[in-house]
């Protein structure tokens, strides 16, 4: 099973998370691309401890909203925001390879990430762009997204994640952040959902039931209080359960 985490959201003097601490833990990095967080120096130096610690660097693209930390949708025009991708793509792209690392595949922050579980329009737009930079990188999305399908049409790999430390509904959609239950902070809880997802495929819901995921990937988010313990026990808990922690892609 593949761990992921959202890294390399600092943005000059304002800090978001330790990236240090974290990326030792998991298999994969979606480095942020300067659109929700983040900055030349700080991607740099993320994609740096990446592959000091054999990391896989993503690159983790949003909508165009800085001041809200990329959690606005914004009513993009479709081809703007295929530009905006690609451009996103293509800094870290270069700012990888002068950490010594490379882009390997693309997950959609926030917003953006919500958005294209049903909005086809600006799904097809992200698809769009990861096709016309790379169509070998793989892209991660929601089980049931309006983008899996269209990135699975247009001939991309389809990753499907799952996120433990974020409550889900019935219809396996995540808790607005806006309602209660939708962040779990408490480690051990993250770290034995993290086991039954990998183990069992399924996880309860905010009410009461449980709902199947099939994936390839666990996120846990780098920016709540409490990310580096959380990231820890979850790690500590899927080796202990007897679940490899491996990326979905080589290193």
């Amino acid at each position: 099973m593949d761990l992921n985490s959202d890294v390399g959201e600092s943005f000059g003097a304002w800090r978001m998370g330790d990236d240090t601490a974290v990326l030792p833990h998991v298999s994969s990095a979606n480095v942020a691309c300067g659109f929700h967080a983040g900055d030349p120096p700080t991607a740099r130096t993320t994609c740096a401890l990446a592959a000091r610690h054999g990391v896989v660097v993503g690159a983790h693209v949003s909508y165009r909203d800085l001041a809200g930390f990329g959690r606005r949708f914004l009513d993009v025009e479709p081809a703007e925001l295929t530009d905006e991708v690609v451009y996103q793509i293509g800094a870290l792209q270069a700012l990888a390879r002068s950490a010594g690392t490379a882009v390997r595949y693309v997950k959609p922050h926030g917003a953006l990430y919500n958005a294209i579980v049903h909005h086809e329009q600006h799904a097809a737009a992200v698809v769009r762009a990861v096709v016309e930079v790379d169509p070998t990188y793989p892209l991660l999305a929601l089980p049931g997204s309006a983008v899996g399908r269209l990135a699975e049409r247009a001939g991309l790999r389809v990753v499907l994640e799952a996120f433990p430390d974020r409550g889900y509904t019935a219809d396996g959609r995540l808790v607005p952040r806006t309602a209660a239950g939708a962040v779990l902070h408490e480690p051990a809880d993250v770290a034995s959902r993290a086991v039954r997802i990998a183990v069992d495929g399924t996880v309860p819901t905010a009410d009461g039931g449980t709902v199947r995921l099939d994936v390839e990937s666990l996120c846990v988010h780098g920016d709540t209080p409490r990310a580096v313990a959380v990231a820890a026990a979850t790690r500590a808990a899927l080796d202990a359960a007897g679940v490899p922690v491996s990326g979905f892609l080589p290193p």
